[in-house]
């Protein structure tokens, strides 16, 4: 039965698909002749799930919405009356007819984490780029999957947290680029342990958790309850399960660790230099977990084969920690240092590589975007290693080349946890 449901899938993608891949999978404005795009005309994108982050990215500058997706009539209208009555936007309810539409250049998905990979891998193959809302996935095998559909069907992918490259870094008053800059002059030694918390300006938002109790209630007829499940496990519809509050369930997110861990860690992945691979052990401090409903943790530590350390102090024990400390020397919030004139000698060193940072550009001229499905997919590894690690209750030793958990067959089947037929990925 689960083949001949896989085989239905695969069949509904090649047929809506198929006839459409000259336009789809070569994109339009990379083609010539009719349907070229110059690079000064407006990319086209369509939106998969418009609730709230969803509608908040209708207008960012070079494109055009020209369709969107939700399983929740009501978000659809509300997505219509944000774009001025929507008059020559299409609706759709399933996102697999929207990704046949030769129009779209651009697939944005705004869903919850649990749909990320699915959508995006299915957008790859359909040949659109993708720009993803953060966490990447919500699992490390999905992430897998996605870098080599994106890289397999040539896409021009992009994570949405974007601090690697812009704006000041939460309680640090500056940009990455000169944190990066200090660690890469030496000047703090080496290993380095950064630590993540309240007091260096990092709040884990621990009221996202989930409810262990929930009552069943009647779904509402505007809802498609079983397409917003997907490939999750069916379980009884909840308002509390879904929409705003799904944040608080293992399996769509992961609390406040899932949904905004990847916004602060991916940073620090970059500056520690660590883009092409992940810690090979995880501590966790944390009460149990339920099966169910995201909890709260007190302290996980990461620490890389180099010895480097990441440190989430979830309870916010240490309050003077420096952010940064290295055998050399500390960095605390605000850019403060310990090292004397650091001004002075930080300017003697070379600033890091320039990133692609517009995404239009990038999609326009084919260029990797700074955060994409490679480096973004090892920012969310570290998530999702802390995520496994607090539901089982024990701390875990992995390998960031096959990137699978030592001798722990438990923690391995958390890598790939089973979809919900017909769905895969």
């Amino acid at each position: 039965m689960k083949s001949k449901q896989k085989n239905s899938r695969r069949l509904f993608l090649k047929n809506s698909i198929g006839a459409l891949a000259a336009f789809t999978i070569v994109p339009r404005h990379v083609l010539g002749g009719t349907g070229y795009l110059a690079p000064s005309d407006i990319l086209t994108k369509a939106v998969i799930g418009v609730g709230g982050m969803g509608r908040g990215h209708f207008e960012y500058a070079g494109t055009k919405t020209v369709a969107v997706c939700d399983v929740d009539t009501r978000h659809i209208q509300l997505a219509l009356d944000a774009l001025g009555g929507g008059k020559g936007v299409k609706t759709f309810g399933d996102y697999r007819e929207l990704i046949t539409l030769p129009e779209v250049d651009i697939v944005h998905i705004a869903t919850p984490p649990h749909w990320h990979g699915i959508i995006a891998a299915d957008a790859a193959r359909a040949g659109k780029d993708i720009w993803c809302e953060k966490p990447m996935t919500r699992t490390i095998g999905e992430g897998k999957r996605l870098v080599e559909a994106v890289q397999q069907h040539g896409r021009i992918f992009r994570l949405n947290t974007w601090f690697r490259f812009s704006d000041n870094f939460y309680g640090m008053g500056t940009t990455v680029k000169p944190i990066k800059k200090l660690v890469e002059s030496g000047l703090l030694g080496w290993p380095l342990k950064v630590t993540v918390s309240r007091h260096t300006g990092f709040d884990w938002k621990f009221y996202w958790v989930g409810k262990t109790q929930l009552i069943p209630e009647p779904v509402p007829k505007e809802l498609d309850y079983n397409m917003w499940l997907g490939p999750a496990p069916f379980k009884p519809y909840s308002a509390h399960r879904v929409h705003t509050t799904f944040r608080g369930y293992w399996d769509y997110d992961g609390g406040g660790l899932g949904d905004m861990g990847q916004h602060y860690i991916d940073p620090v992945q970059y500056f520690l230099g660590k883009d092409d691979t992940s810690p090979v052990s995880v501590e966790v401090d944390a009460p149990q977990q339920h099966d169910d409903a995201v909890g709260t943790w007190r302290k996980i530590t990461y620490t890389y084969e180099d010895g480097c350390q990441i440190i989430l102090d979830g309870a916010g024990t240490e309050e003077n920690a420096a952010y940064i400390e290295g055998p050399k020397g500390k960095l605390y919030p605000g850019f403060r240092s310990d090292i004397p004139d650091l001004e002075r000698k930080l300017a003697a060193f070379p600033d890091p590589l320039p990133q692609v940072t517009d995404f239009v550009d990038a999609v326009k001229n084919r260029k990797k975007f700074a955060l994409n499905e490679a480096n973004g997919h090892r920012s969310a590894t570290i998530v999702n290693l802390g995520k496994i690690a607090l539901q089982l209750g024990r701390s875990l030793k992995f390998d960031p080349v096959k990137q699978e958990f030592i001798n722990d067959d438990g923690a391995n089947r958390l890598l790939n946890p089973p979809l919900r037929e017909p769905w895969f990925m």
